[in-house]
């Protein structure tokens, strides 16, 4: 047997003794010192290397080593995979590789390592080819300010709120404080027992017609889409209350002094820096009055309203009014404020519930005043019509019955009736229309300018589904035509133009939450929301 390569330290050692005790026979103690030291160091040495040099393996961890390794291999292994790949995806591994190495390179904790090595596994075993891979489609969460926000300007009090301090004098004849109460809503309505439901009381309210500024003011101060920063904003609200400022001196005054609260409310806006930046066509405002208030075409005295709309300043102003000009592309049309303003669906559900069931007694009605003041007055002639009809039309007359911000013999007379005969209010829109369309009532119009071009963002269309028009020269020389339109609509004509009118509530009511009806738009969202839409497509097209 061949010596061993590796001799062991004790077998050294004692070869070493030995060889030490023949030095000293041969040589005496005081030259051997030196010896002794250089062997005691390369005894050291080697003691040194017996213990740090590596033993063999035992059998049993050879065994774990190697399962171990069987194990490893049996995991597919990105880089042998890629190695395999043809060579025109070569430059995508090698980007692959790069970001790798630079994962690689930061501090990982065990639990990371573990959760990458899961995430790669996963990978390697996917199927890799040259065909387009099939996306995921992930629905992104719906926007409910996808058209922008609104900045709502905070305009010197003197514009708004100190008017409503001194609401004693926005008339020259009566005080305005219960009209513009309730941020807009006015007070709560009485005399309803025998009318509404005792749960959907609360709902009704004394609305004045004039009232829609104060309400878009409180309303839009606390919108979902409204933003604090200006430049964020798609749309910029003016919340200048121009139907109120102008209510006590639309008479006896001359027209320079009527155009000043609106003079001096530009020429703050004027100076905004946001108001340069597009002109103001990103601006707009509501007007509570008819838009005719504000279109005084000349400097007289005796030449009624304001001149507001026709001011330079004006010119790129969108503006929301009651009733608009037909021929005025920057005026829109919203629903005069009524009577009921829910605060939940269910409110709205439980009233049209009871609008779509009520026996309804009366053919049709009217509700109105004669104007002794006006020449072949046209509400004369509806008014003298149906009191001889007494069989099928049922009357309230409001020169004796109170009707001005509301009364129950109004509602009780729409909701008992399948028509209501509606001519022209001051302009040729009314409040009426919409407390007639509320109660179920089907709107007969005698001008086309009542229902043509107007609340298009808010009625549906067309506007033939769910009411009638009657021109009104032939009514005046033959009232019988009334009737013989109205009796040619059969009970499922009526049943079916009744059902549009309860399923666009909504759309035509105020809701008296700051937050709106929930899922369901009423007229003060739908407003906001397609001037938001509007300012957004004007500034991607001037982009």
């Amino acid at each position: 047997m061949l010596p061993s390569e590796n001799p062991s330290p004790r077998k050294a050692f004692k070869k070493l003794r030995n060889s030490f005790h023949l030095i000293k026979s041969q040589v005496g103690f005081h030259h051997c010192k030196w010896f002794f030291l250089i062997i005691l160091i390369q005894v050291t040495f080697i003691l040194f290397l017996a213990v740090t040099s590596p033993l063999a393996t035992p059998l049993q961890h050879q065994h774990q080593h190697q399962h171990q390794k069987r194990f490893q291999i049996s995991i597919p292994h990105k880089q042998n995979k890629d190695d395999q790949l043809p060579h025109r995806i070569h430059q995508k591994k090698q980007s692959r590789d790069q970001v790798q190495n630079l994962q690689d390179s930061k501090p990982e904790n065990d639990q990371q390592k573990q959760s990458k090595d899961q995430i790669q596994n996963l990978q390697d075993l996917k199927p890799k080819n040259d065909q387009p891979q099939q996306l995921v489609q992930v629905q992104e969460p719906y926007d409910e300010c996808e058209s922008g926000r609104v900045y709502v300007y905070d305009l010197p009090t003197k514009f708004n709120k100190d008017l409503l301090s001194n609401c004693h004098d926005l008339d020259p004849w009566s005080s305005r404080c219960n009209a513009v109460s309730n941020g807009g809503l006015g007070p709560k309505a009485t005399g309803l027992d025998l009318i509404v439901p005792e749960n959907l009381r609360s709902a009704w309210y004394w609305t004045d017609m004039y009232s829609a500024e104060v309400i878009y003011h409180e309303r839009i101060s606390n919108y979902k889409c409204r933003t604090l920063d200006p430049q964020n904003a798609t749309a910029f609200y003016i919340p200048f209350y121009a139907g109120l400022a102008i209510g006590k001196i639309l008479w006896f005054t001359t027209a320079k002094e009527r155009d000043q609260p609106s003079e001096r409310m530009l020429e703050w806006v004027k100076d905004q820096p946001y108001w340069n930046r597009n002109n103001g066509s990103d601006h707009f405002l509501m007007l509570g009055r008819l838009t005719w208030a504000f279109r005084r075409k000349t400097d007289d005295d005796s030449d009624w309203g304001t001149s507001f709309l026709r001011m330079p300043l004006m010119k790129n102003v969108l503006r929301l009014s009651v009733e608009k000009n037909p021929w005025d592309d920057l005026e829109i049309s919203v629903p005069y404020p009524t009577a009921f303003h829910p605060q939940f669906e269910l409110e709205i559900k439980q009233w049209q519930d009871l609008v779509r069931s009520h026996h309804r007694s009366s053919h049709f009605c009217f509700v109105g005043a004669v104007r002794k003041k006006i020449k072949n007055d046209f509400r004369e002639v509806l008014m003298n019509y149906c009191k001889n009809e007494t069989g099928s039309c049922k009357v309230v007359d409001c020169s004796v019955a109170h009707c001005y911000d509301g009364a129950p013999a109004i509602l009780e007379a729409f909701l008992d009736s399948d028509f209501c005969l509606q001519p022209k209010g001051d302009g040729f829109t009314r409040r009426s229309m919409f407390d007639c369309m509320l109660a179920g009532s089907i709107p007969v119009y005698f001008w086309e300018g009542s229902f043509k071009s107007q609340y298009q963002w808010h009625l549906p269309l067309p506007s033939e589904d769910y009411s009638v028009y009657m021109d009104h020269n032939e009514v005046r020389n033959d009232t019988s035509i009334v009737r013989k339109v109205l009796d040619k609509f059969t009970k499922e004509d009526v049943k079916r133009m009744r059902e549009i009118l309860i399923d666009a509530m909504p759309k035509y009511l105020y809701a008296r939450s700051n937050q709106g009806l929930g899922s369901s738009n009423d007229a003060f969202d739908i407003a906001i929301n397609e001037v938001l839409r509007r300012f957004k497509q004007q500034s991607e097209q001037r982009q």
